[in-house]
């Protein structure tokens, strides 16, 4: 399926009005963006039409404001050795990035003069834990999550949009499978939807699990989803929720030579239970987001390519085979993708 009917399909979901002064355009498909980088973006946190931010690879961090049109390297200043996974953002000034690894390695830094200075809010001192991906409820709430410590997923909060944080205490956290970790792949294997709402992505265990809190974070529960693990590399890698009832999850197998059956499922009740798609993403998906303004259409994204579902996640047909991480769609109207090789894209528009 050509890009072109990326547009005919999206024509019918988007419903966005249009600003003053525009007329109504159609989606074209995928375009890519002059980044100027071969970083890795895996973290992605467009605002609007015009705004956005991507973290990468290298310590990388890149801002738009002209759409796409042109990037700004506002990557910290000695920020070159650490591996950022994660980015979200509440306008073209303030924003929270998460770096990812063991130990220290794992940090979170925030700037809110659009990259010009960034202060670090937070640095991991135990070894055992591994921070994967993070999640704002609005401009103050916010958690990240790292890797079983002592047999139960952690989490951190912060209250003051990520000028300090704590962790929370674990009792009402279920325990961990053995084996079973998030996937730092696209920056969604935490996600929320509303003030409270909050999923985890899990895989690598004995079964792929969706745990979920509605209370930010203090008390979980854990759901099996049908996407099949079995192996370190396999599970649920990324989430979408359009509200706190429905659901999307993607996965797989991320390696290269291994086939990923199964690799989407769909929740009607906030998690509780997981369907797996009748039609599935053809090969591993590691991001998956909601089209704005529609209550049928979403878009998942991996190595192979971009897939399209107007049926809620129960169906998905392959409409691009360019190689993404991450995909994530504004109020407004806009969506953007990002992934290996410098690669960010808009989903551009034409009359």
């Amino acid at each position: 399926m050509s890009v072109g009917l990326i547009g005919a399909a999206l024509a019918l979901t988007l419903a966005a009005p249009a600003r003053a002064g525009e007329t109504p355009t159609a989606a074209a498909g995928w375009q890519l963006t002059p980044t100027g980088t071969d970083a890795r973006f895996r973290g992605l946190a467009p605002v609007d039409r015009r705004t956005a931010w991507a973290a990468g690879s290298k310590g990388t961090v890149l801002l738009t404001t002209d759409g796409g049109r042109s990037w700004r390297n506002v990557s910290p200043a000695g920020a070159g050795d650490l591996e950022f996974r994660d980015v979200e953002a509440f306008d073209a000034r303030r924003a929270v990035v998460l770096a990812i690894g063991e130990g220290e390695a794992s940090r979170v830094l925030r700037t809110e003069d659009g990259g010009a200075t960034w202060t670090e809010s937070f640095r991991n001192t135990d070894a055992r834990a591994f921070y994967d991906c993070m999640t704002f409820f609005d401009h103050r709430h916010g958690l990240a999550m790292s890797d079983p410590v002592d047999g139960k997923y952690r989490i951190l909060s912060t209250r003051d949009g990520g000028r300090s944080w704590e962790v929370l205490p674990s009792a009402g956290m279920p325990d961990a499978l053995p084996g079973e970790a998030g996937f730092a792949a696209s920056g969604q294997c935490l996600v929320s939807a509303g003030p409270r709402d909050v999923w985890i992505a899990t895989g690598g265990g004995a079964t792929a699990r969706v745990l979920h809190s509605a209370d930010r974070g203090l008390n979980w529960t854990a759901t099996d989803t049908p996407i099949p693990v079995g192996d370190p590399a396999r599970g649920v890698f990324g989430l979408a929720f359009r509200d706190r009832t429905h659901g999307i999850a993607v996965g797989g197998d991320y390696r290269k030579d291994q086939p990923s059956p199964r690799a989407g499922a769909v929740s009607t009740d906030g998690g509780r239970t997981w369907r797996p798609s009748a039609t599935p993403p053809p090969a591993y998906r590691s991001g998956v987001a909601w089209l704005p303004h529609s209550r049928t259409a979403a878009l998942a994204v991996g190595p192979t390519g971009t897939d399209l579902t107007t049926d809620g996640g129960r169906t998905w047909r392959t409409v691009d085979t360019g190689s993404y991480d991450t995909v994530d769609c504004t109020a407004d109207g806009s969506c953007w993708a990002s992934g290996e090789k410098g690669r960010i894209a808009r989903l551009a528009t034409e009359d």
